[in-house]
């Protein structure tokens, strides 16, 4: 797996479900991950993944990539939605439930994280990443568009109208606390994905090591960093399931 906040955050999660199993390989549920960006680097890890999502299309370039990697025998592919986990999510529930650009599309925000809890194996946990609506406010307005960052910094749910936005919603940090504490988990850690280095011109970068190590160090130290972190392109945040 890579070295951002997102994935270190993942990996000393895993090593502690790997602790709590006595050894055994951790058991990841992935939401709406039907490609595998996330669930293939996890089987290579070591985890058994299984991957809902609504795509089949999604889950065939999953499958490809799972035999290109080595590891289709540590994925189970299944298609289906939030509305069906309790009937395909892994038996005695998921060590980690991974739930990565799928809040911002469910009709139901609610109903969708109470299915990820119930999902979840008592005292795992469930990661959400979500599209942060003041990175999306600060991004039009940088291009110009001044009249759409107005509308997504007044708008309750940080979406443009239906016709121009892909989006259902955008969520603040506090917005995300408040979702996951009242399905009940315990919000451990918020911190940002993307903090700068969206806003970084890849000139900047290009052929240049030492600047993109440091650029790495820095969005490390800034994904915990008020309010730098609250201006991430994405929120991530960590839930304890009740034990």
């Amino acid at each position: 797996m890579r070295s951002d906040a997102v994935h270190q955050v993942l990996e000393a999660e895993l090593v502690e479900a790997r602790r709590r199993g006595g050894g055994r390989p951790p058991r990841v549920l992935d939401v709406g991950g039907g490609s595998g960006v996330w669930a293939v680097p996890l089987a290579s890890a070591g985890c058994s993944v299984t991957v809902v999502d609504p795509s089949p299309n999604a889950l065939a370039m999953l499958q490809r990539r799972a035999v290109e990697a080595g590891v289709a025998d540590r994925i189970t592919p299944l298609q289906g939605d939030t509305d069906a986990l309790s009937a395909i999510s892994p038996e005695g529930g998921a060590d980690l439930v991974l739930a990565h650009g799928l809040l911002e599309v469910v009709d139901d925000v609610d109903t969708a994280v109470a299915a990820l809890v119930a999902a979840t194996k008592p005292g795992g946990a469930v990661s959400v990443l979500v599209a942060n609506r003041y990175a999306a406010v600060l991004g039009w307005a940088l291009a110009g568009r001044v009249a759409e960052a107005l509308q997504l910094i007044q708008a309750p749910d940080g979406r443009l109208d239906e016709s121009s936005d892909t989006l259902q919603r955008r969520f603040d940090t506090d917005g995300l606390r408040e979702v996951l504490a009242a399905a009940g988990l315990t919000v451990e850690l918020v911190q940002g994905q993307a903090v700068l280095s969206d806003l970084v011109p890849g000139s900047v970068l290009d052929n240049n090591p030492r600047a993109a190590e440091a650029m790495a160090e820095l969005e490390r130290v800034a994904a915990l960093r008020p309010p730098l972190r609250d201006i991430a392109t994405r929120l991530h945040a960590i839930g304890r399931a009740p034990a």
